[in-house]
């Protein structure tokens, strides 16, 4: 792997960091990357299901999820983890990770890791050839392409630090904040850098001087690299044995900084856990000398390093190794952003036909595109384009519960509205309100009773023994007037359809067995349609792929009512515009069907 990021790279970011999040982001828009480099948060606490961050002057939502597995799944192609859990947690993190597998790169940014556990958790990342940055790092840039969190600092910054796209040189340090002023520096003196990384200041990190620079060694955009080592460990080396090896042949300028530790009479630690020297070896000006002996540029203080960077550059640049490079067109960050109110992921009215989920209207409406009602609602409420068998049973299942007569509750309110001399809508609603437990939500219940029956295994008497239990008699079984003698067509209808045109029907054939044993009790104790359309609708649900936590999602969000909803709307409709038609009276209830048993009030 010769180039640690592209413009294409993706990451899962653990923990929700939203100031560095956005810093990314902004970049992202800047560069005008295609993609987030973010796309999925994992953020175990939290109940949300998406951020929302900004885009440039617009707004875009990043998903949450509970753990790295799950975001991993649902985000496959996400192959960097941002690790920004706490130095408690950041171990056991990153060790998930690596089991989970799909990571090519994890960033650690807690610092403190004990030093057994960054030890165990470095050699396994290396066995996995998974390249591991940090701990106690503010990470990589790849520029023009893709950068961690803050590295850089802000927007203005990384503009001036030409860090918005790639240059020539490959930058490794062990401190983020030398990282920022270096690239500082080679974009005054040269060109900017190619690649960068800031590998972290414990003792013991992931990947070190020499993975960084043999890679960058490989990648074809690094004309020249730049080695900021500090005092303390013995890293260097492995560098200084390439370079004589002949495995790095690119110029290297290398300096360590620390030389100070030897006016000192005992041994000074310099701001990371690493920046300690315990021999004479792991001295700053022991390491300095050498990489000089070695054929390293390594000025003679860190203040001569930038005209050595521009010697260097130019050497190489008036060699023809180093083209000029040309600016490209980047993105300004608007001055003022407002958040959006509201969210819409279903439609879009803005161009000049609106869309369902990403459909033009006219795509969909005409009888030529062969579309029907359950290609829309399977775009409007599921975001999805449903096969054509799945189509035709939602409307099936539409047709089906349209109307049960002007008896029921629902219709019959309608009518007393409209003999009101109430608006349709307004006669409609009053229908609708009494949709609930009682009327239409066997639906819901029915899937999710049999559901949780069958998920768990239970045979048919151990579920009615637990409905017995819950005090709750089984929903979308019994009928008051059919039964096994007289059976309800459209139940029948409905199976019929399942049998031939469903892929398989395991939750239906489970619910079989249930009504086998009720009606062995009593012959209305029948599988009815509410109960029948509620245990297909799972039965679809499972054979177009939807995971069970989504199917248990949708049963509790009430989305099987909505069905009933619809269905039965067209019916409250029918009998509303009957009752205009006829110019029916004002509904009054007759006196002799009200029992009356008024007591005279007792004075208190």
């Amino acid at each position: 792997m010769s180039k640690l990021f592209t413009k294409d790279t993706q990451a899962i970011f653990w923990n929700n960091n939203k100031t560095a999040i956005q810093r990314m982001l902004d970049y992202d828009y800047t560069i005008k990357r295609e993609k987030p480099s973010v796309a999925a948060i994992v953020a175990p606490t939290s109940s949300n299901k998406f951020e929302k961050f900004f885009y440039g002057a617009d707004e875009i939502m990043i998903p949450l999820y509970k753990s790295t597995a799950e975001a991993k799944a649902a985000q496959p192609q996400a192959d960097v983890l941002l690790n920004f859990a706490s130095f408690r947690t950041a171990y056991n993190v990153t060790m998930d990770a690596l089991e989970i597998g799909g990571f090519k790169t994890i960033m650690i940014t807690a610092e403190g890791i004990p030093e057994r556990l960054a030890r165990t958790m470095n050699a396994k990342a290396r066995s996995l050839g998974v390249t591991v940055i940090g701990p106690a790092t503010v990470g990589a840039i790849a520029p023009g392409a893709f950068k961690i969190a803050n590295i850089g600092g802000t927007i203005d910054n990384i503009i001036n630090s030409k860090l918005h796209r790639a240059g020539s040189c490959g930058l490794v340090t062990r401190s983020g904040g030398l990282f920022n002023e270096l690239s500082n520096i080679i974009a005054i003196n040269a060109d900017g850098i190619a690649e960068g990384v800031a590998i972290g200041g414990d003792r013991f990190v992931g990947s070190v001087f020499i993975d960084n620079l043999l890679r960058m060694e490989a990648n074809p955009d690094v004309k020249y690299m730049i080695l900021l080592g500090e005092v303390g460990g013995t890293e260097e080396y492995k560098v200084i044995e390439a370079v004589k090896s002949g495995k790095i042949k690119k110029p290297i300028i290398a300096w360590c900084i620390g030389t100070i530790a030897k006016y000192y009479d005992s041994g000074v630690q310099f701001g990371h856990a690493g920046a300690s020297a315990n021999g004479e070896m792991e001295t700053a000006e022991y390491k300095n000398n050498a990489m000089r002996e070695a054929g390293i540029h390594v000025p003679n203080s860190f203040n001569d390093l930038p005209e050595m960077i521009a010697s260097v550059y130019h050497k190489l640049h008036a060699e023809g190794i180093i083209q000029d490079i040309p600016e490209p067109e980047i993105n300004t960050l608007p001055k003022v952003r407002r958040p959006k109110q509201f969210i819409c992921t279903i439609s879009d009215d803005r161009g000049e036909e609106a869309t369902y989920a990403g459909f033009p209207i006219s795509s969909v409406a005409t009888p030529d595109t062969g579309k029907g009602i359950g290609d829309v609602i399977s775009l409007l409420w599921f975001k999805k384009q449903y096969p054509k068998w799945a189509t035709d049973f939602i409307e099936t299942v539409l047709k089906t519960v349209a109307d049960h007569g002007p008896a029921v509750s629902g219709a019959h309110n309608a009518k007393v509205t409209a003999r009101a001399g109430k608006s349709v809508v307004e006669a409609l609603v009053t229908g609708l309100l009494t949709i609930g437990p009682r009327f239409g939500g066997a639906i819901d219940g029915a899937a999710k009773y049999f559901k949780y029956a069958d998920d768990n295994k239970l045979t048919p008497a151990e579920f009615l023994k637990y409905m017995k239990k819950q005090g709750i008699p089984i929903p979308g079984i019994g009928h008051r007037i059919k039964s096994l003698k007289n059976p309800d067509l459209r139940v029948t209808g409905l199976m019929n359809y399942a049998a031939e045109h469903f892929p398989s029907t395991p939750l239906l054939d489970y619910a079989r067995t249930v009504e086998a044993l009720t009606t062995s009790k009593k012959e209305n104790l029948i599988l009815n349609v509410d109960g029948t359309i509620g245990i297909l609708m799972v039965d679809m649900w499972r054979a177009l792929g939807y995971s069970e936590e989504e199917i248990d999602e949708f049963i509790e969000s009430g989305t099987l009512n909505a069905f009933f909803i619809v269905g039965r709307s067209i019916g409250f409709i029918g009998h509303v515009l009957d009752e205009k038609r006829l110019a029916m009276p004002m509904y009054r209830h007759p006196m002799d069907d009200i029992l009356y048993d008024v007591q005279k009030a007792e004075k208190i």
